[in-house]
């Protein structure tokens, strides 16, 4: 590749995980300048975006944003109608992904086992339980377990008063808590990396524990039966290339190992996963050999491709 060309690293913007996107821009923007490219310019995303990109003229954008309007195809809209090349999936892929009832539609007929539910409006909840306790209640449209919520015996009645998603959001998706182990795959390519188990010390992987330093402890590759580890991969890449994902993405699970392999649930694919020194996308990347620098390269390389 022609380390000259202008590559523009948009980040930031406006969605509940700003600093995540500014972590993994400004992390994206220093291993770029240290591999030789030179004419890498970052962007924190404000509502004149286009007009910023239009006078900066990059030959590529290296999409670092996470969250609404960065993940949903938005962006990617803007930039196809720029005729820019960009990181990462396109519009199509990316509003479908970000939306959790339009992936279930994609994904289950296909045979990839996600845990049941249903939307409800959040109103509801206050009426009754739309489930069998424990469930899980979190909004269709949002990334990095944002407004997420567990409900069990001992959250009490859900009221207005109560804190939790059905206070920021009108609808949600109601889902069977699954109990068990917090897994993950990344797909870079059209190849899946490893299997990362998430161990936390107590409470389950919400956004602080996702992104805070000493939350959370990463076994990569994840000490799981060889053939979970396999029927996780190959479910992933199933999910990468039904939903139409490019460069790189990540698809994250729940086993309930005493229900085998029964007890494997995908919950959600990821087409933006995070890059910044505690993601687990670089991490998978490292384990196979790949460092951070090549991964961004990578990354380019099919934008341009």
């Amino acid at each position: 590749m022609n380390k000259d060309m202008k590559v523009v690293v948009l980040m930031g913007g406006w969605s509940a995980e700003r600093d995540v996107s500014l972590s993994s821009g400004e992390g994206v923007v220093k291993a770029l300048r240290e591999r030789g490219w030179s004419n890498v310019t970052p962007v924190d995303m404000d509502r004149n975006v286009a007009a910023v990109i239009a006078e900066l003229r990059p030959d590529v954008v290296f999409n670092a944003l996470h969250g609404t309007p960065g993940e949903d195809g938005t962006v990617q809209g803007m930039l196809d109608l720029m005729q820019i090349p960009y990181t990462h999936s396109g519009v199509t892929t990316s509003a479908v992904a970000i939306d959790k009832q339009l992936t279930k539609a994609v994904l289950e007929p296909h045979g990839i086992p996600m845990p049941p539910g249903r939307i409800v409006e959040s109103e509801s909840v206050y009426a009754g339980d739309p489930l069998p306790r424990p469930y899980v209640l979190k909004p269709v449209d949002e990334g990095s377990s944002v407004g997420v919520a567990i409900v069990t015996d001992e959250t009490g009645p859900i009221t207005p008063e109560s804190t939790g998603p059905w206070q920021e959001f009108d609808r949600l998706l109601a889902e069977e808590y699954i109990a068990g182990h917090e897994l993950t795959v990344a797909v870079l390519g059209d190849e899946a990396l490893e299997v990362t188990e998430l161990k936390i010390a107590s409470g389950w992987y919400d956004f602080a524990h996702k992104y805070e330093e000493g939350q959370t402890v990463h076994v990569c590759p994840a000490e799981v039966p060889a053939d979970i580890a396999e029927r996780m991969k190959d479910l992933t890449l199933k999910a990468h290339r039904l939903l139409g994902c490019k460069g790189c993405s990540r698809s994250d699970f729940r086993w309930d190992e005493e229900r085998g392999m029964d007890g494997l649930f995908l919950l959600e694919t990821n087409t933006q996963p995070g890059m910044t020194p505690l993601s687990l996308v670089p991490e998978q990347a490292k384990a196979r050999g790949i460092d951070y620098g090549e991964l961004c390269e990578r990354l380019i390389a099919e934008a341009l491709g």
